[in-house]
């Protein structure tokens, strides 16, 4: 059997302390990826690896897309900001950090020959960067919404971008302006790629087809008959014979002229990110939430590759169409002097570091770093130095052969095996033990765990709260068949479903506040929202980001950390607690210090504004210290915070 595997699953890990947003392959050796996150770090594996290479901090919100340089050899990274992080893999460190555009970035991609880079974001706007002077050269405008890919061709003299409004452009580098718009997706476009080598592009849409596009005569060649969901992506076969679509759960491979699948492989990859060609093998890789998943195709067993032989490829797919002019610019100058400069005015300003940012490389994996990313370097003297860098003598360093990778020996099975068919289910006849049979058994079967010591039980929560009615709590005397039990829990559960879909769809909301960097409008929506556990989220939030606590968000929240103070949950009573000994260890000497203050002489309003808020949040802090009066001599964890906080007081009396 595993003689006959066309696909099968590499791996798959958590690449993220948070959610996963982009993804890309290295297309030179089809063995490196770059994934950035929500957690705003970017991080490098090897294929066939679950560890983290390199991990590169440095943004400062959700990084949106990454790509990786033709030789491998550097990252560009754009967040959700608008800025873009450009690193050095050889040297591990960071090379530039580009700002200019005025939403998030959405595609990259780098110059052939390259020096230069080109960022597309949701304000519509395409910039080509020229990373070794800091600046961005030329912005290209035009679309009407979001950009979803950016692509130079391969003599580096044009560049296409896919738009969310269905439409495609050729750009022309040399002379700044638009060539063309390729018109004919019915929705919006996710992916464009140059072939190899003939004038021919081909574009994968959200409309379900892929379109070949002919760039001599700017007109459609031929287009696919609509899949059976969008596509995703799309990777031209390194000899251009053919194209390979990818989308969910399935890879098809096309020929153009005349249109025709050739092949379709059903790959268990769900929504595939990106693909790369590597020893006659296919690896695509896809994400979910904050894991990774990537899958081999074996291509010597997918058409046309695996029907026809290496000493005859299949010339009958491709056509008489020109090449591109493949000669590359002579020199530095040649290549700046080649791109309009309608805004070299600009590098100053591009060059501005995002504020608050830490940037670092983190090298967690010395060896595969120096295998993978560090080839061009040589030893230069018998002491553990290296020069590292291109002009180091490649010939000491040639990087060894790498093997396909294998698939492994068995097929996991499709579906778990079948249930026997059980006798009907006759009432449950539950045993009781007397007092002292209980006791003994739990003694026997574990010690008594520090938890369950009386000072540290929850304060306020029974267990008895979360047992159905009808069942009478611990009674052990009810009799009760699967079909009852199994009835209660599907009510319950429909409910908890309900209650965790609305408090999604409200974190969704204030996320969305929070992001586009509004934090007041955020808090003041959440509570809004009267939603007490969403206002334990973004109490968690603001809990471990004390530089974010002002007068006026203390004046907003501290009427919620009232009512959160009297809850039946312990976690929201803690979490209260926390957010409580911020504010009076912050903000409680700035409260006393306006409220003690002599009054100004003449009209000074903002002093005024500033005295109300502080007498507001005092009137509360001291309906909460009443109330803490009342707590404080609870035993356990409870009791003794209570306690802390009756003395913080003192910070505001």
């Amino acid at each position: 059997m595993a003689q006959t595997k066309r696909s099968w699953k590499l791996q798959e890990f958590v690449a993220h302390g948070a959610d996963v947003h982009c993804l890309a392959m290295g297309h030179k050796s089809g063995r490196v990826m770059v994934t950035g996150g929500e957690d705003r770090k970017v991080n490098l594996w090897a294929a066939g690896k679950p560890h983290c290479i390199m991990s590169l901090t440095g943004h400062t919100m959700t990084v949106e897309a990454v790509r990786f340089g033709h030789a491998e050899d550097m990252v560009v990274a754009g967040s959700l900001s608008g800025a873009l992080k450009v690193w050095d893999l050889e040297q591990a460190k960071i090379l530039r950090t580009l700002t200019g555009h005025r939403a998030g970035i959405t595609a990259l991609d780098f110059h052939p020959y390259g020096d230069y880079s080109a960022s597309g974001s949701m304000d519509s706007n395409i910039k080509l960067w020229d990373i070794r002077r800091k600046g961005c050269i030329f912005t290209y405008k035009g679309h009407n919404n979001g950009i979803n890919c950016l692509r130079f061709s391969p003599d580096g003299r044009w560049i296409s971008s896919a738009g969310a409004d269905s439409v495609i452009k050729i750009w022309d580098l040399t002379a700044g302006k638009l060539i063309t718009d390729l018109k004919g997706h019915k929705g919006p476009v996710n992916v464009v790629e140059f072939h190899p080598n003939e004038l021919l592009l081909a574009s994968g849409s959200a409309d379900r087809t892929v379109r070949f596009w002919d760039l001599e005569s700017f007109q459609e060649v031929s287009s696919t008959e609509g899949d059976s969901t969008p596509i995703r992506t799309i990777k031209f076969h390194p000899d251009g014979m053919c194209l390979y679509s990818g989308s969910r759960d399935m890879l098809k491979v096309y020929s153009w002229e005349p249109i025709m699948c050739l092949d379709s492989v059903p790959v268990n990859w769900g929504e595939v990110s990106d693909m790369a060609i590597a020893e006659n093998q296919l690896i695509g890789a896809s994400f979910l939430h904050s894991s990774v998943s990537s899958y081999v195709i074996a291509l010597e067993r997918v058409q046309p590759v695996g029907g026809v032989t290496q000493q005859e490829p299949s010339r009958h797919l491709s056509s008489s169409r020109k090449n591109y002019g493949m000669e590359r610019p002579a020199t530095q100058s040649t290549r700046q002097a080649s791109f309009p400069k309608e805004d070299a005015d600009e590098p100053a300003k591009n060059q501005v570091e995002e504020p608050g940012n830490s940037v670092s490389a983190d090298i967690q994996n010395q060896d595969d770093y120096r295998e993978l990313f560090q080839v061009n370097c040589r030893r230069i003297d018998d002491k553990n130095t290296w020069q590292v860098g291109k002009k180091a003598n490649k010939a000491l360093s040639q990087p060894k052969k790498v093997e396909p990778f294998r698939p492994p020996p068995d097929d996991p099975p499709a579906e778990p095996e079948p249930v026997k068919q059980r006798a009907p289910v006759k009432p449950v006849e539950r045993r009781t033990n007397t007092p002292t049979e209980r006791k003994t058994s739990a003694e026997s079967k574990r010690p008594v765990p520090q938890a369950d010591k009386p000072d540290d039980k929850p304060s306020g929560v029974a267990a008895e709260d979360f047992l159905p009615k009808r069942f009478g709590g611990m009674d052990n005397n009810c009799n009760l068949t699967e079909s009852d039990v199994l009835g209660s829990l599907q009510k319950g559960h429909a409910a908890m479903e309900q209650v965790l879909s609305n408090r999604g769809r409200n974190l969704q909301i204030v996320r969305a506040m929070w992001t586009a960097g509004n934090t007041k409008t955020a808090v003041d929506s959440a509570i809004s929202m009267n939603d007490p556990a969403v206002m334990v989220d973004i109490l968690n939030v603001l809990n471990s980001k004390t530089a974010l606590w002002n007068l006026d968000l203390c004046t907003n929240l501290l009427p919620q950390l009232k009512e959160l103070l009297s809850s039946k949950y312990e976690c929201y009573v803690v979490t209260t607690c926390a957010s409580l000994k911020l504010i009076l260890k912050n903000m409680g000497p700035v409260i006393k210090a306006n409220l003690t203050a002599p009054p100004s002489i003449g009209v000074d309003i903002s002093r005024e504004e500033r005295y109300k808020k502080c007498n507001a949040c005092y009137t509360i802090l001291m309906s909460i210290r009443s109330s803490l009066d009342k707590q404080q001599n609870l035993q356990g964890k409870l009791g003794s915070t209570f306690k802390e906080l009756q003395i913080l007081m003192g910070n505001v009396l």
